[in-house]
């Protein structure tokens, strides 16, 4: 069984390697602030050599066999498998996320992997296209990028690193990837570790363990990196788009995340509570498609406020050790005085407290807020906490406009006993998913995921994301001697 924190190195050119830089980060468990590793931070020459590596490695790995590339993704999901306690509790102790959170987690980053084996074979495709010059034969093909940089965030960080890794490998590219060195453990060493274990070639998954002040926007602006590949924050993400624009490389952004739940005028009450509830709190709120605004009909509004006040205030906070609790440790101190201020700001902005949150050591217990304003501030902002802001409406068509009434545009649900009526409001919600009869955080390896507005760029899951991760190439074949016009 391993014991990831021994492994506490950047991976590079299939070697562990020691940070040669300036800063020893302490990686520390959120719920009690013990020290589970430290880690070196790898220096700007060291993400050079990366890249330069994974250059290198992609010109051989782009000619390899499907087979190859399936048997090597085949075996990084056996990886994961077989040391399938281990890594539980590692995202558990390096998270905060509960043990329900780290078993989902799991299955989404192994579902990934299992997925990319379907599309692996997409690069070695032909088609042919007509042509109107006589004689001429068009074929396309699709062939890998290159080097992809990946970015990944705190909350999800297996899946959301292995969402980028998994289809760049599959589809012949080579990877230069940093975790947030906050879960560097599990967005980082667990996934080296997996593709060390399943024989990828030395080069083609290159994993950095560091940070902003040693390395600058080195991920961004590395003349190899043909894609950046970022889940994060908006103003990150504007800072990448900025940045690539600039230089003309591609990206794919999943950003922040305003999403509405709406409960319509013939919602069952009772279903919708159980829904929101779910995805209003789990992994404390720290979710790009988390619940951020619950938008209710004012015919069932009391109802809905009541039952889910009586669901919420039950929920078991505490050690995310142990399997009962609900409400872990947010991620750092810094999210802690986050949300505590939006609790305050949200009161001077005239929201009633139905339930408010209490800071009890590094956990924030659940708030509830009625008669929140959808234009407030707070409102306005991602939380990224165990905060939730009820909202009325007086009509279904004020429910969602009210819910369109936000800068982002990832995730969205609505609740209706009328599912035509539901599916013609999901195509107006200016969204990039939405959920009938569900909460919003829903993810699946074989759907267009992504967002609009200020949500993002780009689509992850297949076919979608081969489209991401690759580029056409027109080859036409001239069969026999063509007449100019001079």
């Amino acid at each position: 069984m391993e014991h990831f924190e021994t492994w506490n190195k950047s991976y590079i050119n299939g070697e562990w390697m020691e940070g040669a830089g300036s800063t020893t980060y302490e990686n520390k468990n959120p719920y009690n602030d013990a020290v589970i590793a430290k880690f070196r931070l790898a220096a700007s020459s060291q993400l050079n050599e990366a890249f330069e590596t994974a250059a290198i490695a992609q010109k051989q790995w782009k000619t390899s066999n499907v087979e190859d590339r399936k048997a090597v993704i085949s075996k990084a999901a056996e990886y994961l498998k077989s040391n399938h306690d281990e890594i539980v509790k590692t995202i558990v102790n390096e998270s905060g996320g509960t043990v329900l959170k780290a078993n989902v987690e799991m299955h989404l980053t192994i579902e990934v992997l299992e997925e990319a084996i379907n599309y692996a074979e997409e690069i070695q495709h032909v088609k042919e296209v007509p042509s109107t010059i006589a004689g001429k034969i068009n074929r396309i093909y699709r062939q890998p990028l290159g080097v992809i940089s990946s970015i990944s965030p705190f909350n999800f960080p297996m899946n959301l690193s292995m969402r980028t890794i998994a289809p760049a490998i599959a589809l012949g590219n080579s990877v230069v990837h940093k975790p947030d060195i906050q879960v560097g453990l599990t967005g980082g060493v667990v996934l080296a570790k997996a593709f060390e274990y399943a024989g990828l070639p030395k080069g083609v998954f290159n994993m950095v363990l560091t940070d902003i002040p040693e390395i600058g926007d080195g991920m961004i602006t590395n003349n190899y990196a043909e894609l950046i590949s970022f889940t994060g924050s908006t103003a990150v993400g504007r800072h990448i788009g900025e940045i690539a624009g600039k230089n003309l490389k591609r990206t794919a952004l999943e950003l922040g995340g305003n999403s509405p739940f709406v409960v319509l005028s013939d919602a069952d009450v009772n279903q919708a509570v159980n829904a929101a509830v779910f995805g209003k709190f789990i992994h404390q709120g720290q979710i790009c498609m988390i619940i951020n605004r619950i938008i209710i009909h004012q015919d069932k509004y009391d109802q809905f406020v009541e039952k889910f006040y009586e669901k919420v205030k039950a929920l078991p906070c505490g050690d995310p050790n142990q399997p009962d609790t609900v409400i872990g440790p947010l991620i750092n101190r810094e999210q802690m005085n986050k949300c505590l201020s939006f609790i305050e700001e949200a009161k001077a902005e005239g929201a009633v407290p139905l339930l408010e949150g209490k800071k009890e050591g590094n956990v924030l217990t659940p708030s509830i807020f009625t008669d929140v304003n959808n234009d407030s501030r707070t409102t306005q902002s991602e939380l990224f906490g165990p905060i939730a802001l009820i909202i009325k409406a007086e009509t279904d068509e004020e429910a969602v406009q009210l819910a369109n009434r936000t800068d982002c545009g990832l995730s969205s649900a609505i609740f209706t006993r009328d599912i035509k009526k539901g599916e013609s409001y999901a195509l107006e919600l200016e969204a990039g998913m939405t959920h009938i009869n569900d909460q919003t955080v829903n993810d699946a390896p074989n759907i267009p995921f992504g967002g609009n507005k200020a949500s993002g760029l780009g689509r992850f899951g297949n076919p979608w994301v081969v489209e991401e991760f690759t580029t056409p190439k027109w080859v036409s074949v001239q069969m026999k001697e063509r007449t100019f016009a001079f």
